[in-house]
């Protein structure tokens, strides 16, 4: 299993709108492709523009090469990212244990 921790920041004053499109997101592309285990949203408190996205996948390439590299990439940043202030920094971990 691995977790993929995505550091999203958004435009200031837009964080409703993204927590509905981040779910939606979640829900309607994300949880179909390969390899997906489960999400979940964190939002900053001391920096409310900022949320990590944690999702776990079976395994690196079910991110990197079927996720990404598939046709369902697209879709979901066309729902995302249109809030995006900066490229979010993306890094994976694997999970102890």
């Amino acid at each position: 299993m691995i977790l993929e921790v995505a550091d999203i920041r958004i435009h200031p004053g837009q964080q409703a709108a993204f927590e509905i499109a981040i779910a939606h997101g979640i829900t309607s592309v994300i949880s179909q492709a390969q390899g997906f285990g489960q999400a979940r949203v964190l939002h900053g408190i001391e920096s409310p523009e900022r949320y990590l996205l944690q999702i776990e996948w079976a395994t690196l390439e079910d991110h990197t090469e079927h996720f990404r590299g598939g046709p369902l990439f697209p879709q979901w940043r066309a729902i995302v990212g249109p809030f995006f202030a900066e490229p979010p920094r993306v890094e994976h971990f694997s999970i102890a244990g």
